[in-house]
């Protein structure tokens, strides 16, 4: 089975993608619009007909009627967008500064 037309759109590498809700949290997550059986997703159109994706584990491999397996788009991308972080060097601290301990004078 394949997506419908209207769920298909470009990635920034101008490969075929479909969005997806995970089963696991609710995220959406994009997927290769081309079924293949390299990949370790089953995604399956729901009756709302929004496209919500799986992951194909050892407890359940098999691939049920109305789904199709497919491959993460961050496994294949070939122009990834570039990975949030704080940059170079240390992490900026937050908390608490500590403050030196002062004795007790009696």
């Amino acid at each position: 089975m394949r997506p419908s037309s209207h769920h298909v759109t470009r990635c920034r590498c101008h490969a075929a993608i479909c969005w997806a809700l995970t089963s696991a949290n609710g995220r959406r997550q994009p997927v290769d619009a081309e079924p293949t059986t390299a990949g370790n997703l089953a995604v399956m159109q729901g009756a709302d007909g929004v496209l919500y994706v799986r992951s194909v584990t050892v407890a359940r491999p098999e691939i049920r009627p109305g789904e199709w397996q497919a491959m993460p788009h961050h496994a294949t991308c070939s122009n990834p967008p570039p990975r949030r972080s704080s940059g170079p060097g240390q992490r900026q601290r937050s908390g608490v500064r500590p403050v030196p301990w002062q004795g007790r004078q009696s």
